[in-house]
């Protein structure tokens, strides 16, 4: 509740996910719904009185398509995959041939790998699947095909009747989940829904190489728990990237093809550093094949900073740090990465950044923000500015959240809070 005689302003949750804003007049008792907007500014006068008046910067993060959905129920919180796969069966496949291209045009797009494969120079299809037809008489040909063969027979084995027709690896390592997928993907053809489309997506191999960004602190894997800064994120993204390179193997493995898959976590190389591992470049993540934590320094125009900084005053370094990263992951994995995760506000701000650079998919972990752990901070933000700058720090937050293709979380309260129960607030 916000207080300012003779009005209170309300904001009520009758459900997770779905707010109303309204205010009373305390003397004629009279109800006016408000706009968040309007409750926004009612609630900054509250600091800044009226001195703003018309003159109060508006950021809209609306989807640039206008015609694109939102989730208006409770229970599309957190299944945001579920909820895009429902749009797009019901609107990209419509009985119509136009409708099925963004289908035929995915493919083509992933046929090109842009990765260390040697021996494999396209993926899915090849150039003689040219339209949709096209498409489906090549997989009516390989249903044919597969049926005759036993299950367990590898990928190699008829590769090449395969190239002949237009199909290229990728589709699965044995003659039964090749079946799998090409059924799968002519059901999608013929009758859409979205759970076929999130079993087909779900195989179609796309992420090889994943860059993790974690900027701030003691990012090592011994001696520095109890250090500034340094805790558990680090157990939890080191956890995080062994579950994730043992899937990636998984599935790459699955879909027949032979990539070698790399996670990279970017940190802050700390050249004083004394009695870790913080100063050395580069470090193998315990028990992976595949990942390594890659460190790179901040600088300015005076040279390498050295010493360690407090997460809250690595705003000015990180712009420069950003164009850094992009040339240190360039340069180890020699390629663009298919995915880039941030995590917290520093990682996610350089994620954004790093993402529009190379234009690849982003990924923010919602996670330890600061805005939740100082009651009221996004109102008195000021009076905290000198020892933590969060005028930086949130403006990073909302720029990297809305600028992400996708937010991760731990639990389903990080997004809306508990069914039954939310923090709550009375501002006079």
């Amino acid at each position: 509740a916000i207080v300012l005689p003779p009005w209170v302003a309300l904001a009520i949750r009758p459900t997770p996910g779905v707010w109303q804003y309204i205010k009373v007049n305390v003397h004629t008792f009279v109800v006016e719904d408000l706009t968040v907007s309007k409750y926004l500014h009612f609630k900054e006068q509250l600091v800044d009185g009226s001195a703003n008046g018309n003159f109060v910067l508006e950021l809209d993060f609306e989807p640039f398509n206008a015609s694109f959905p939102r989730p208006t129920l409770s229970n599309s919180i957190g299944n945001g995959a579920e909820f895009l796969n429902r749009h797009l069966s019901a609107t990209l496949f419509h009985d119509d041939n136009e409708n099925m291209h963004p289908l035929l045009e995915f493919l083509k797009l992933h046929c090109l790998p842009r990765h260390r494969m040697p021996n494999l120079n396209m993926m899915m299809l090849n150039d003689k699947i040219q339209n949709l037809n096209a498409l489906r008489h090549a997989l009516r040909k390989a249903e044919e095909y597969l049926d005759t063969l036993p299950s367990e027979t590898l990928y190699a084995e008829f590769e090449h009747e395969f190239r002949e027709i237009g199909l290229e690896p990728g589709w699965g390592d044995t003659a039964e989940h090749v079946l799998e997928m090409i059924r799968i993907l002519l059901d999608l053809l013929e009758a859409p829904n979205p759970y076929n489309l999130e079993k087909f997506l779900g195989r179609v191999p796309r992420v090889f190489n994943v860059v993790i960004l974690s900027p701030h602190g003691y990012f090592a894997q011994d001696n520095v728990l109890g250090y500034p800064d340094t805790g558990g994120q680090v157990v939890y993204i080191l956890d995080q990237v062994r579950a994730l390179e043992n899937e990636m193997i998984h599935r790459i493995k699955q879909q027949g093809l032979d990539i070698t898959p790399r996670i990279l976590i970017i940190t802050r190389l700390l050249p004083d550093a004394v009695g870790t591992t913080c100063s050395e470049r580069v470090e193998k993540v315990h028990g992976t094949e595949y990942s390594d934590i890659l460190r790179v320094p901040f600088r300015t125009e005076n040279g390498i900073v050295r010493q360690w900084i407090s997460r809250f005053e690595v705003w000015p370094y990180l712009e420069t740090y950003t164009e850094d990263v992009a040339n240190e992951i360039t340069k180890e994995l020699r390629c663009k990465p298919d995915l880039i995760i941030g995590n917290y506000s520093d990682g996610n701000i350089v994620a954004s950044l790093l993402a529009d650079k190379l234009g690849v998919t982003q990924c923010t972990i919602a996670h330890a923000l600061e805005k939740t752990k100082y009651p009221n901070s996004d109102l008195y933000w000021k009076e905290l500015e000198d020892k933590y700058h969060f005028s930086c720090q949130f403006t990073a937050d909302l720029i990297a959240m809305n600028h992400t293709d996708f937010i991760i979380t731990s639990t389903f309260q990080e997004i809306a809070g508990r069914y039954t129960y939310i923090h709550t607030c009375i501002y006079i």
